[in-house]
């Protein structure tokens, strides 16, 4: 049995590459929240609008195309059971016409309402191209903030929301590491991330997060090997929110045949470092919900 004291030293040490054993802040494109009331939002061809079936099926693609822009999951194309969709119409006044969206659930009713900016209606009539992609980029930003305070007032009153109960993880695949690390590791991490705020979920699908590993590892002077593990939170909808990275110095006996205290120490490491990224993620859902009230 390799000795627990100096192998966490070792791992504590790292290799000197980084400041701090895990990245808390994935990037300002992976840092993105997404607080849309369904998993995607289909926005369907609009029908009644003065617009032909070929370019409303254009403007549908460039809303779906700018709302995504904006982190809102959006597909374009027809109306799915069990999703959520944007109903499209239009109101002409003289020479400009004014999109108005209507927020669909999966039970039919109409969540949230907002009238679009107006746009010429010539462009928008003959399908111009420019026109219609122009009035979608006007319009998806109210839109997303829409979709924000319709899912706002839907996690309030929802029991199983994250507001009201303790989020769940699941620890997915480990794949790279030497030895038996690929099933020890998840192993050790699982005994290691449970805590008063961070439930263990059996599947992905009862999950609010995911966690999974990778293992890099390149030679080192005296015999050694620099280890990388990177540990890649996602949540619901397959986003990056964090990223847990550990850079250690270790022999190749460390790790093979079995990790050992090696690995229990990293995943111990680890887990103050995942439940950080949740904790931080979670308070960002929380002040976007409070802004979306006011």
């Amino acid at each position: 049995m390799k000795r627990t004291p100096l192998l966490i030293a070792l791992l504590l040490s790292g290799c000197g590459t980084l400041p701090q054993p895990f990245y808390g802040n994935p990037g300002p494109v992976a840092a993105k929240l997404a607080m849309p009331p369904a998993p995607v939002l289909m926005v369907p061809p609009p029908a009644g609008t003065h617009l032909a079936d070929k370019t409303a099926g254009l403007y549908a693609h460039d809303l779906a195309s700018e709302l995504a822009a904006y982190d809102v999951p959006s597909v374009a194309g027809p109306i799915q059971k069990d999703n959520w969709h944007l109903q499209i119409t239009a109101k002409s006044a003289g020479d400009m016409v004014t999109p108005v969206y209507d927020v669909i659930g999966p039970d039919g009713k109409s969540y949230g309402k907002q009238t679009g900016l107006p746009i010429p209606a010539q462009g928008w009539e003959t399908g111009d191209p420019t026109a219609l992609l122009n009035a979608a980029k006007a319009d998806a930003p109210a839109l997303s903030k829409l979709m924000t305070k319709i899912n706002a007032e839907i996690q309030q009153s929802n029991p199983q929301s994250l507001e009201n109960r303790t989020p769940r993880i699941f620890i997915g695949t480990v794949i790279g590491a030497p030895g038996d690390g690929d099933t020890s590791l998840p192993t050790d991490l699982a005994r290691s991330l449970p805590s008063p705020n961070l439930e263990l979920a059996k599947t992905a699908q009862e999950a609010d997060f995911t966690v999974t590993g990778k293992v890099k590892t390149t030679p080192a002077p005296k015999g050694q090997v620099t280890v990388e593990l990177d540990w890649v939170v996602r949540d619901r909808n397959n986003r990056i929110v964090g990223q847990v990275t550990q850079i250690h110095d270790l022999t190749p006996s460390d790790m093979s045949p079995y990790w050992g205290d090696v690995g229990t120490a990293a995943a111990q490491q680890a887990a103050g470092g995942i439940q950080s990224v949740v904790q931080n993620e979670i308070l960002k859902k929380a002040k976007k919900t409070e802004a979306a009230k006011k």
